[in-house]
């Protein structure tokens, strides 16, 4: 999965498949997690967030299910 390169303190990269409703996320100290089964409109919110962390601790950390990639 492409992941696209986003300005955050604890984020590097976000990527996102439409088809499986995946979201994967890396952070800063090279962890990559995926999350699942998350809507293409909250990947969409995410990206366009003012804070992309606060977002993603807010809207998707607790509230979809996440398997660690790396």
């Amino acid at each position: 999965m492409e992941r696209k390169q986003v300005s955050s303190s604890r984020i590097r990269s976000v990527g996102y498949d439409a088809a499986t409703r995946r979201l994967e996320v890396e952070f800063n100290n090279g962890d990559i997690f995926e999350y699942s089964p998350v809507p293409e409109d909250i990947y969409r919110r995410m990206m366009s967030a003012t804070s992309v962390a606060s977002f993603f601790e807010d809207r998707i950390e607790e509230e979809y299910s996440a398997r660690r990639v790396r």
